[in-house]
């Protein structure tokens, strides 16, 4: 074993999810620290190098639930800005890289143990106000899985030093160091989870990279307290600098610096493929080839077979698609259902859609909140008034919505007999789930279902029949990156199911596995001989 992992480390266990339940310390030190933050409107800088930067570009943070009211002003970063991170990285990266990793599993490691403890109010409260989430998806987020990045990561990439070449000849030793990249890390985040948020630029960190961390406008908020629990668990100022602003400016400069050693991103698809696109045509730029991450796109499916267990399907329709507003890029999107099935679900499921509470945050009752913004919300109502003119298909559930208050739009159902309609075959990212009725052989609607979508990320299947599973497991190899049996295709736990997609949903380097930390680091095989070789004749050469 190699001489820096003369030290052990503790074993990775789930963060348990706390209920929340009425009366309980949780439930009420939660609802406190959301008036307190309800109750001030906070200036949010750009920082750099631990340096609060203020500029004279400002966005505003709002509820989305109730978007007259400003949570807080945040300075946007220009080119000057960003310039100033760059650098500031780059500075940092001669002492980070070098920084043991014992060091930095300990800085990440209290990261974890902060959360769990006094800073978890706070992740949780910031990211119900600001983007919209009850308490159940914001604990599961914020805190769970964000706790759960922070110790399984660490635990992964102790385990990767430890691979080691299996055999070095008597006279010589051999190893591997692993060394973090040259360069920076431009980390790209997404409005919708806060625990991806903090893991795209902590995930490459931990390996001794430094980052450039870009929140999405509408998490600038929960990002900013994301920055004061990485201070406050000692991660050296400019190891990851904090620069909001507009993603076109930004990445314009950015992805053109002849440093970027890497990318790191959840977003839209199109984006994505014109970042790969940007990094291409300015390849011979680069000191080293970037390393592209990215988890994009789903249009993700849930297929019944006849021998389903009917509760089980409708439960799963209704916590895969409308949970978080179906703003998960794993929510179940599209459903295919036998006949027979849909005739003995439809109604249930219908009288369960229709009880579905919708409102703020605060109130512990409702299932669902509201859309991000009014971006979001205008483009998912232009899906629902399609569906209400067409003639293949209708609406069952839902349909309604209004923004006067907060972008709040019902969990609509659309039944269609076209398995290519609209609906059923573009990513829409809200409340919408559209149902296709089948009646065909099992192989020719797997087929359909795999080649509807041009994505790749999650799907399940409903099935009691082995035989049908194993076939569905087959004839949908590809058409998921997480494969889900007799359950909703979202929810994937750290070390449990690591998450990614392909096709158009991904590069499928699956965060939360060792297999994502291995794409930060840039191996070095090391040879060292002690009987060194001192004359270039081969014993071969001594006779004719």
């Amino acid at each position: 074993m190699i001489k820096e992992l003369n030290f052990s480390i503790r074993n990775a266990i789930n963060e348990p999810i706390k209920d929340y339940l009425e009366g309980s310390p949780e439930k009420i030190s939660l609802k406190q620290k959301i008036s307190e933050l309800k109750s001030k409107t906070i200036d949010i800088p750009i920082i750099i190098n631990g340096q609060e930067i203020r500029t004279n570009d400002l966005g505003k943070c709002v509820i989305p639930h109730n978007h007259n009211h400003v949570l807080a002003k945040y300075h946007k970063a220009s080119e000057k800005e960003v310039e100033f991170a760059i650098n500031s990285a780059l500075m940092a990266w001669d002492d980070w890289s070098n920084t043991s990793l014992e060091e930095r599993i300990k800085i990440f490691q209290k990261m974890a143990d902060l959360l769990a403890g006094p800073q978890r109010d706070i992740i949780n409260a910031a990211t119900m106000l600001g983007q919209s989430k009850n308490v159940f998806q914001a604990e599961i987020d914020a805190a769970c899985e964000l706790i759960d990045f922070f110790n399984f990561n660490c635990e992964y990439l102790y385990n990767i030093h430890k691979q080691q070449p299996k055999y070095s000849p008597k006279g010589m030793k051999n190893s591997t160091e692993y060394r973090s990249l040259e360069g920076f890390v431009f980390a790209v985040a997404p409005f919708n989870f806060t625990s991806i948020a903090a893991n795209l630029s902590c995930a490459p960190a931990l390996l001794g990279n430094v980052a450039l961390f870009k929140p999405a406008s509408s998490c600038v908020y929960s990002g900013y307290f994301l920055m004061k629990l990485f201070k406050e668990a000692g991660l050296p100022d400019g190891v990851i600098n904090f620069i909001p602003g507009s993603g076109s400016k930004i990445g314009k400069q950015v992805l053109s610096h002849k440093d970027l050693a890497g990318i790191h991103f959840t977003g839209s698809t199109k984006v994505f493929q014109n970042m790969w696109k940007t990094v291409g045509n300015n390849i011979h730029n680069y000191k080293s080839y970037p390393r592209i991450v990215g988890e994009t796109g789903g249009k993700d499916f849930i297929l019944a077979h006849k021998s389903c267990d009917r509760d089980g399907l409708r439960t799963a329709m209704i916590r895969g698609a409308f949970e978080y507003q179906g703003q998960k890029c794993s929510a179940a999107s599209r459903c295919y259902i036998p006949q027979n099935i849909w005739s003995d679900i439809k109604n249930q499921y219908v009288e369960d859609v229709n009880s579905i509470k919708i409102g703020d945050v605060e109130d512990f009752t409702n299932f669902m909140n509201a859309v991000i913004d009014e971006k979001s919300f205008d483009n998912i109502v232009n899906y629902i008034e399609y569906a209400k003119t067409a003639e293949d298909a209708s609406i069952i559930t839902g349909g309604k919505y209004d923004k006067s208050k907060g972008y709040f739009i019902e969990p609509t159902t659309i039944v269609t007999s076209n398995p290519y309609f609209k609906s059923m075959v573009e990513e829409i990212f809200g409340p919408v789930l559209t149902i296709y009725i089948y009646d065909d052989k099992w192989k020719n609607i797997c087929k359909l279902v795999d080649s509807t979508s041009p994505y790749a990320l999650t799907g399940a299947i409903f099935a009691n029949d082995e035989k049908i599973i194993e076939k569905g497991r087959k004839y949908l190899k590809h058409s998921a990156g997480n494969f889900y049996i007799n359950d909703k295709p979202t929810g994937a736990v750290v070390g449990q199911q690591p998450f990614g997609g392909s096709r158009a949903s991904g590069t499928n380097d699956k965060a939360g596995a060792p297999a994502n930390l291995l794409r930060w680091t840039s191996q070095r095989t090391v040879k060292q001989t002690f009987n060194t070789p001192t004359n270039y004749r081969y014993p071969f050469m001594e006779k004719k």
